[in-house]
């Protein structure tokens, strides 16, 4: 080895034969994948020992490595976690990551708040409160979530919503709440609710059945035949809801049963959710298996999934052995405070179950490769049809939107690779632009978006506007005053006009009058189409979300000194602003809190705002 080589290999030969974490480090000393050894100097030596690998993904890595540091650790349990922690605090570029905050919903339950809602939710944040799921769609949560009104009738409105209403909403008027934020029902019979919609969520509908006919049987002996009626209605409920719940384990235990299916480059896991015996939910879990082989790829993604604060369950079934499952079994222990095993079944019932996740884990991975090999396909032809020297890898697009010219803001949509790369996007609030003006618009928020230096953002291969002739000519005069011109491809994308008879969307070009003939790449326009659509959802939600917080703000919101508790008493007492108006000084003031100074700055308001 000679220059840098040398010094990594006479960095490794001061290694220690002990336990401990390697972090390896680029050229701007980017900790760029993170590994654990029982014996560190041996596991270095497989990577700066050896002159050639016939491993092509370690030659690879070790094209980019110019350092690495080491972290000595007792044993190697606590490498393992130590590894774990590393990860999951760098998310190193080319260690095995599982994407699992904001892809797959959840639902929350704060049981330690008074009257807690239930939430869909995207991210687990560690506080205290219960979390259900993940759930392999949208569909399968609100199908949950309707459910859970229909039987346990739980509030789903928002916390500034629970504490500012003067009237229950329509969900009591159709009887799916029972109204706690009107004091419908006391705090102790709602927590009641709470805990069976608890058990019924952590798959035990046959101990919520149980709870039910005793206390349907005990309304009907007090003579509260409409109380009885409606445990029998929630009876009914979770009768059909488990007759759909496909019996898969004889024993009725819970089980997490995981599957991996791995093949050029892309790897998937696949959990399924046993509760109770019975397959409540099937997730896929696509991951970049980074530098890792099959084991490690399920044994990193074992320790990332249930690094996440969720529900544990008694048994977890893999599909193959890898290394420390004991540690892991050992750490979901503690965690529980109950015994919770980990491992490889070999034959009977489970051994089929692991098989079911495998063969998911296949079919789902296949669905993938399909979608990655027409993405390149795509890409392949958009570099054909503007004539590019490179693959367009990252596409940028944006498009603005506003209501009449008020709250105007704008989005820009990135694609990586021909797949959304959402944690890209962005969103930008104009300025000083009150009237329908597109072309200032996209003006402005192209100029914000590429005066920021290539090393805060990267600059893309392809930036389409979502426009004609026009917008295009006006990205190009943005790039021209900011020197950017000819650094990048740009084309214009506009709708068809079907009053002409155009059946295809047209993209346009620089230098070129007439729209780009895509008859022969529909894939391409296909892909343009959806990085737009993608960019335009982006913007209208945007704004909508704007819109509604600024038509959200009240009177009340205005006035210094009338907080949420102000404000719901005053909701409560006078029923709406209108009677408010009517009302005199010296009524305002007899509410709790507020004073006579505070009910004549709040008249006035009402006032001039009702006027």
């Amino acid at each position: 080895m000679t220059g840098l080589d040398t010094a990594l290999a006479e960095k490794y030969l001061q290694a220690p034969h002990s336990p401990g974490v390697y972090l390896m480090k680029d050229a701007k000393a980017k900790i760029i994948y993170v590994g654990k050894a029982k014996d560190l100097k041996k596991r270095l030596g497989s990577y700066f020992a050896k002159q050639n690998h016939s491993d092509g993904k370690t030659t690879a890595l070790l094209a980019m490595v110019r350092d690495f540091d080491l972290i000595i650790t007792a044993s190697d349990h606590e490498a393992f976690i130590l590894e774990s922690n590393l990860i999951k605090e760098h998310r190193p570029r080319y260690n095995v990551l599982l994407k699992d905050g904001k892809n797959y919903p959840l639902l929350r339950i704060d049981i330690n708040a008074p009257f807690p809602a239930i939430q869909r939710v995207r991210k687990i944040n560690n506080d205290h409160a219960l979390y259900f799921g993940p759930y392999s769609s949208s569909g399968s949560v609100t199908r949950t979530l309707r459910h859970i009104q229909k039987i346990f009738k739980l509030r789903k409105c928002k916390d500034t919503q629970f504490k500012n209403r003067s009237r229950p909403c329509l969900n009591y008027q159709i009887k799916e709440c029972t109204g706690p934020c009107c004091q419908k029902v006391d705090e102790t019979a709602y927590m009641h609710q709470v805990k069976d919609a608890v058990l019924f969520l952590k798959g035990r509908p046959g101990q919520v059945m149980q709870k039910l006919k005793i206390e349907m049987q005990a309304h009907a002996d007090s003579r509260e035949f409409e109380k009885a009626a409606q445990k029998r209605d929630a009876m009914f409920a979770i009768t059909n809801i488990m007759e759909k719940q496909v019996v898969v384990c004889t024993d009725l235990k819970d089980r997490d049963v995981m599957g991996l299916g791995a093949r050029e480059g892309m790897a998937v896991v696949t959990v399924m959710l046993v509760r109770s015996g019975r397959l409540v939910d099937t997730v896929h879990y696509p991951l970049d298996p980074g530098f890792r082989e099959n084991d490690e790829i399920l044994r990193a993604f074992l320790w990332q999934y249930y690094g996440k604060t969720r529900f544990l369950p008694d048994e977890v079934l893999v599909d193959r052995e890898v290394e420390n499952l004991n540690d892991l079994a050992s750490v979901l222990r503690e965690k529980k405070e109950k015994k919770v095993t980990v491992h490889v079944p070999v034959r009977g019932e489970k051994r089929r179950l692991v098989e079911m996740a495998c063969v998911n884990a296949g079919r789902e991975l296949e669905k993938l490769l399909a979608k990655e090999e027409a993405a390149r396909s795509a890409l392949a032809m958009l570099q054909s049809l503007f004539q590019m020297d490179r693959l367009p890898e990252r596409i940028e697009c944006f498009d603005n939107s506003s209501l009449a010219g008020k709250d105007p803001v704008s989005s820009m949509a990135v694609f990586t690779n021909g797949r959304p790369e959402k944690n890209a996007y962005r969103r930008y609030i104009i300025q000083d632009i009150d009237q329908p003006d597109d072309y200032a618009c996209m003006t402005q928020v192209l100029t914000r978006r590429f005066s920021k230096p290539e090393k805060e953002m990267p600059r893309p291969d392809l930036l389409v506007v979502d426009g004609g002739k026009g917008q295009l000519g006006m990205a190009m005069s943005v790039l021209r005053e900011l020197g950017l011109q000819g650094r990048f491809t740009v084309a214009g994308l506009a709708k068809k006009d079907e009053t002409k008879g155009e059946d295809l969307d047209k993209i346009y070009i620089p230098g070129r009058a007439n729209p780009v003939n895509t008859a022969s790449a529909k894939k391409a326009l296909f892909l343009l189409q959806q990085v737009r659509d993608e960019a335009h959802r982006f913007a209208v939600t945007f704004q909508r979300r704007r819109r509604e917080k600024r038509g959200s703000l009240s009177v009340f919101d205005t006035v210094s000194g009338i907080g949420p508790k102000k404000k719901k008493l005053l909701l409560t007492r006078f029923k709406g602003v209108e009677n408010l108006k009517n009302a005199s000084v010296e009524e305002i003031a007899t509410v709790p809190g507020i004073t006579t100074d505070l009910a004549r700055k709040l008249l006035d308001r009402v006032n001039a705002d009702l006027s």
